[in-house]
């Protein structure tokens, strides 16, 4: 299976436990979130709308929510993706052990995590130090 997910998206994955914008974007996420562990899968990494934003009901013409909030969430996306190969499509399971070690502590994440409205509920930021 090949997946295309959005930068900031490759550490909320790893948070995630069922919470959501609305209840079809919930069961699209699980359903990303059991393929991203799946031996065969295959991402493609970017900062616009990806295959978890498809179901949210903040996308508006291919934007989250509006220019600003979109702005923000790109930023998000950039600081992740400055830290990998985006020519490059990786294997699910190696690009999370990747994201994992490179984003190890609340410090490697202060930029991307610091203003999330999901990172008091996210166990992926909850388990930094």
């Amino acid at each position: 299976m090949k997946l295309i997910l959005r930068g900031h998206h490759l550490l909320c994955l790893q948070g995630f436990q069922g919470y959501g914008y609305s209840d079809n974007f919930i069961k699209n996420m699980n359903y990303i979130n059991n393929l991203r562990k799946s031996k065969n899968t295959i991402i493609s990494i970017t900062n616009k709308a990806d295959d978890i934003c498809k179901c949210c009901p903040n996308l508006k013409n291919n934007l989250c929510e509006n220019e600003k909030q979109n702005a923000k969430i790109t930023k998000m996306d950039n600081e992740i993706i400055s830290k990998l190969d985006t020519s490059k499509k990786y294997d699910a399971q190696e690009l999370f052990n990747k994201i994992t070690t490179i984003f190890n502590s609340k410090e490697s994440v202060k930029y991307i995590c610091g203003s999330c409205g999901w990172h008091e509920k996210c166990l992926f930021y909850k388990k930094l130090k």
